[in-house]
């Protein structure tokens, strides 16, 4: 009998050791070693960023010349005003414009340069003089009866960033602070052409925010653009469909250094570029030409033009090393049977420059040969050689690569005018326009990616949140504050450096191959497959710890029982 209690007493410490094991040491680990590895995010700097308030600051310069203040009006002129402007895009979304003023005279050197015969030559001296900062804006206020301009053009902008305004007639009774404030409202419109304008950041918040109402003419600009991006792909096609007619020589390369270099040049501090060329033989458009017997010429009406680009594609083939966008921009010449050949628009009438543009995705320009010399030539003097007028082609598609860029023309207001952007193919302070949009829809779309990739993770318990995502994160964060303090303070350059790494962070980390949700196991599938591995061994121990406890409650019955 004593023999049997001790063989029930080693059975219960046998199964209390087992129990204690298993749930001490064997539950824990368990726990630990398949348990999903997350890494620390900044989920608070990550919120914060939800509730985007930009303030974009602008230095401008007012600078009067002789004979635009009096004497004892320049002896009160201020230093400096700041003006500020806010609205409020949506709950989450708020801008805020700081222009900062800053009044003086001008040099004696300064007057020299205005006193020169015409105002390109005035603007060329006044950049000699002094560089104005990426982002900034330098106003010359010239007298009324300045001969510099002309009597109906009230301002003049350069090819840098300064601007020479005429000065509106003043009442000799007016005040220098009735002055400033009629002043005030000119420069405001030479800032808003210089600089941005609230529709152009607002179309730059769209990634961001739903898109106000705006123009047909806003709206196909921002739809004609390509989505900023830390590269592109430029390529540059020949189409060449009858070889055997016409054999065609082009100086793609000199034509690249003389036309498209100079504008990539000044566009490097946005991104980056790479150009290739290539000729496609036998290659031809996905349309038929209608022959016009009015003007002897074949014809490509607006609406066919849609099915001209799908069949083109097909064999234009892609770099499958990058994944930057792509701007194709095409050179066709028609073959011998359908020349000479041009594009109408929806009003019928034929495109000065024969070609057209397909939005973010480039554009085809249809280039004639001669055709008296088609018909000349005999069959044994094929294929006749021509020699491409590649001035002629870089100008179309010069035109259509700063379209696709997002440098659309501007449209300045009444007796105001622009001056061309000359052999770098970009002005100063239309760059300065573009660095300003870039900026801003940089730091939109990397916080929605960023607030997006932290809703994600939050949501979905089951992804791995290696270092690497965190740091990728974490860099992203950084740098997009970085970029809205930068804009702050007006430091366009690196604000734009700054949002830039912030895109390229934040992609990375939310394009990361570990996070794919289907990679690990969801809960329920984890029961299925723990279930019938810890059943067995649970149950016995589960049963004799109930049964443990069942004999206690027993004895300590007995021994009241015995006590009553």
């Amino acid at each position: 009998m004593a023999a049997l209690q001790l063989e029930k007493q080693r059975g219960r410490y046998a199964a209390l050791a087992i129990a204690a094991v298993v749930t001490v040491v064997g539950i824990p680990l368990w726990w630990k070693t398949t348990q999903t590895y997350r890494a620390w995010l900044p989920f608070s700097e990550i919120s914060e960023l939800d509730s985007l308030q930009l303030q974009l600051s602008v230095d401008i310069e007012v600078v009067f010349s002789r004979g635009t203040l009096s004497p004892e009006q320049q002896k009160k002129l201020p230093l400096s005003h700041v003006n500020e402007k806010e609205h409020q895009i949506d709950a989450k979304t708020g801008l805020r414009y700081k222009y900062e003023t800053r009044y003086r005279t001008a040099t004696i050197m300064e007057e020299d340069a205005l006193n020169q015969p015409t105002a390109a030559e005035a603007d060329l001296s006044l950049h000699m003089l002094t560089e104005s900062s990426c982002g900034s804006v330098v106003v010359y206020v010239i007298p009324e009866s300045s001969t510099l301009l002309p009597e109906d053009m009230k301002v003049y902008v350069g090819q840098r960033r300064t601007a020479l305004l005429r000065s509106a007639p003043f009442k000799p009774s007016w005040s220098l602070k009735e002055v400033l404030s009629n002043l005030d409202l000119q420069v405001e419109q030479v800032v808003s052409t210089m600089s941005f304008s609230h529709q152009d950041i607002v179309a730059a918040l769209s990634d961001r925010v739903r898109m106000p109402k705006v123009t047909k003419e806003s709206m196909a600009d921002s739809m004609r653009a390509i989505k900023s991006s830390p590269g592109y792909e430029i390529t540059f096609s020949l189409l060449n469909p009858d070889p055997k007619s016409h054999s065609l020589h082009w100086d793609i390369e000199g034509a690249v250094q003389s036309y498209i270099q100079p504008l990539l040049d000044k566009l490097a501090p946005i991104a980056n570029f790479s150009v290739d060329s290539q000729i496609l033989y036998y290659a031809v458009l996905g349309v038929n030409p209608r022959f016009d017997n009015s003007v002897s010429a074949y014809t490509l009406s607006a609406d066919s033009l849609s099915h001209v680009i799908n069949p083109v594609e097909a064999r234009l083939g892609s770099n499958a090393a990058s994944s930057n966008p792509v701007l194709n921009f095409l050179l066709y010449v028609p073959d011998a049977h359908h020349s000479p050949l041009f594009i109408r628009d929806h009003s019928k009438k034929e495109v000065p420059s024969n070609a057209f543009h397909s939005p973010r995705w480039g554009g085809i320009m249809v280039y004639n040969v001669n055709k008296m010399e088609h018909g000349a030539e005999s069959e044994s003097e094929r294929p006749v050689d021509f020699t491409i007028d590649m001035a002629k082609v870089m100008g179309v598609f010069l035109a259509q690569l700063r379209l696709m860029l997002g440098l659309q023309h501007t449209r300045p207001p009444t007796g105001f005018v622009l001056q061309s952007p000359g052999s770098a193919g970009l002005a100063d302070w239309e760059l300065d326009r573009l660095l300003w949009s870039r900026s801003v829809e940089n730091i939109a779309t990397a916080s929605t990616t960023i607030t997006s990739l932290a809703q994600l993770l939050d949501q979905i318990g089951n992804i791995v949140i290696n270092d690497n995502i965190a740091e990728q994160v974490s860099s992203a964060v950084t740098s997009l504050q970085s970029a809205v303090a930068e804009l702050e303070s007006g430091n366009l350059a690196f604000a734009l450096q700054y949002s830039r790494e912030a895109i390229l962070a934040s992609e990375r980390a939310f394009f990361d191959p570990s996070l794919l949700h289907l990679l690990y196991f969801p809960d329920d599938q984890k029961f299925a497959i723990y279930i019938p591995l810890f059943l067995p061994m649970c149950v016995p121990i589960v049963l004799s710890l109930l049964k443990i406890v069942s004999e206690a409650k027993q004895r300590r019955a007995d021994k009241q029982a015995k006590r009553d």
